[in-house]
């Protein structure tokens, strides 16, 4: 898919290093490289999983990341694990144009909808979210247990 000079397409082992850098700075995840390209692999393998990267100028601007989200008290949803767009490229369009592609995903796959979850301090990302026709469901703590 293009628009205004952003290629979205799906993504490919060759992009886990910008991928990789993205999440350093527009995240702010230290994750290596290696890594990283260990999970892209195994997500691009799975069906379960989309990945798609937004390229303008030939450059990997931004990325985002679903999965499938079911559980035993809603309907069947995509869930966005990661969506992130390095600074320079913000305000162009690329984050809308790659919701929109997970967005589709979910339509044709006869999802109820698309859920996803933010850092509380992430206000800017908020905005954007509400702009793009979200809405806040819940507050919630989010407990990790690392082993």
């Amino acid at each position: 898919m293009m628009d205004n000079g952003i290629v979205i397409r799906r993504a490919e082992m060759r992009d886990a290093l910008r991928i990789s850098e993205i999440n350093r700075s527009a995240l702010g995840y230290e994750y290596s490289l290696e890594d990283t390209q260990q999970r892209l692999e195994r997500m691009l393998s799975r069906g379960t999983n989309r990945v798609w990267v937004a390229c303008c100028g030939g450059e990997i601007a931004g990325y985002i990341h679903g999965s499938d989200y079911e559980c035993l008290y809603c309907a069947p949803l995509k869930n966005i694990m990661a969506l992130a767009v390095d600074e320079k490229h913000r305000g162009r369009g690329v984050g809308r144009q790659l919701l929109s592609e997970l967005e589709s995903w979910a339509k044709e796959e006869s999802c109820a909808g698309v859920r996803l979850v933010s850092g509380f301090d992430r206000l800017g990302a908020h905005r954007f979210y509400y702009c793009c026709g979200y809405s806040l469901r819940k507050e919630q703590k989010n407990f990790i247990k690392y082993f």
